[in-house]
């Protein structure tokens, strides 16, 4: 009995003695679990700040740096791009078939703009770019690319653009009648050339171009090999060069020479004659290209549009016949004026352009004839006339191989006054 109760107090003893034990056990567990959370939150707090502020951070980098980046394509850069209103006026070429790159990278050696990049970001707000055309323009050093672009868009800075009118001679002519002088081609090349730098205005004069087609060696001038002996056999006379600067727009640089700007007419006025098919064409007629343009030159001046190829055929009738041509223009040719008739002192003057006094083709072409008087030349109608006069005030020109016919003729346009004198 005692051995059952000593055990029951035991085990009793052991149930009570056991309880505080595991609470106390159990307590310091939950204790710290709730530490950790604790902990393991605020480091979960403190790694998604970090990150978010690292994240803005690289955002603002990435942001700064695209600004940046366009700024700098764009010009804004001052390691990429001048500032103010740059240094020094000069004259750049543009030339044929020239990108946008490649203007960039013309100006870039001339010193106009600091880098390609700057260019080409400033030239990329700017539609009128694509519309450069081939020539010279006049610009500054140190230049910001944005104004460089609209410098070379603006109309205004292009200079050395040369238009020479179809018919155009090189020296002036003068109009008795009306007192009115017309510029020639020396003239013409003087004014294009002009182009001011830095407030001082630069122009080659036409006494100085007259000078250099008098003296200049024609293989210095570019005179094309077909020309050379006729051009040679007019010595020093300034007028050897006549009719071998074609109409139309050309560029010339202001900066150069007035021998270089001469060679430079020339032979691209010898490259377009060539390409026109003068030489084959002229071969075709068994003529000599230089004679097809004199008989260009003379359709030129003595007729009108309507009317060219048939006074080419006249031309080529009286020269077959051995007549004189009989032309009033080649009379007036030499004194530089332009007049529809000579009185008989003009005729009477020996030079070598009157057609009244010697016979065939004046020495040279009397003026640069266009490409319709050209191609009547080169392909003229056919019919046997001998003789032509306008009668009238509209242009109307009557054709003839009859001499009483063609006396009648001239007759009727002195009523309609249109002449004062005969042929």
């Amino acid at each position: 009995m005692s051995d059952s109760r000593d055990e029951r107090r035991r085990g009793a003893a052991g149930r009570s003695g056991s309880s505080p034990a595991s609470t106390a056990v159990g307590a310091t567990r939950r204790g710290s679990s709730r530490a950790d959370r604790a902990r393991a939150e605020r480091e979960r707090r403190r790694r998604h700040t970090t990150r978010g502020i690292l994240l803005s951070l690289a955002i603002g980098v990435l942001i700064a740096a695209v600004f940046l980046g366009s700024r700098l394509w764009h010009g804004g850069g001052s390691r990429y791009d001048f500032a103010g209103d740059g240094k020094q006026d000069l004259v750049i070429e543009v030339h044929a078939g020239d990108s946008t790159t490649a203007i960039a990278e013309t100006l870039h050696k001339q010193d106009v703009v600091k880098t390609v990049k700057a260019f080409l970001g400033a030239a990329h707000d700017n539609q009128k770019i694509t519309a450069i055309q081939p020539g010279y323009y006049r610009l500054r050093t140190e230049l910001p690319a944005a104004t460089a672009v609209n410098r070379l868009v603006d109309p205004g800075s292009r200079v050395g653009k040369l238009v020479i009118p179809e018919g155009q001679q090189l020296d002036d002519t003068s109009d008795v009648k009306t007192n009115k002088t017309t510029p020639g081609i020396f003239t013409m090349i003087s004014q294009a050339s002009c182009v001011d730098l830095d407030g001082n205005k630069h122009c080659v004069s036409g006494a100085d171009l007259r000078a250099a087609a008098e003296k200049a060696d024609p293989s210095t001038l570019l005179v094309p090999p077909w020309a050379i002996p006729s051009v040679t056999a007019m010595g020093n006379d300034h007028r050897r060069i006549e009719g071998l600067i074609a109409p139309g727009t050309w560029n010339i640089n202001p900066s150069a020479s007035p021998e270089e700007i001469l060679s430079t007419l020339i032979s691209s006025s010898a490259d377009l004659y060539v390409r026109s098919g003068l030489q084959d064409n002229a071969s075709a007629m068994n003529i000599s290209p230089y004679n097809v343009l004199v008989v260009a030159s003379l359709v030129q001046r003595e007729a009108k549009p309507q009317d060219f190829a048939k006074v080419a055929r006249v031309i080529y009738n009286r020269l077959a016949e051995h007549r004189k041509l009989e032309f009033d223009s080649t009379v007036n040719y030499p004194l530089d004026r332009r007049e529809v008739a000579t009185t008989d002192g003009d005729r009477a003057q020996g030079t070598p352009w009157n057609t009244y006094a010697a016979d065939g083709l004046p020495a040279t072409p009397i003026c640069s004839p266009g490409t319709d008087a050209l191609k009547a030349a080169e392909h003229p109608d056919d019919g046997d006339w001998l003789y032509f006069v306008t009668i009238d005030a509209q242009g109307t020109t009557l054709f003839t191989r009859d001499y009483q016919q063609h006396l009648a003729n001239i007759e009727l346009a002195k009523r309609n006054g249109v002449l004062d004198s005969a042929r």
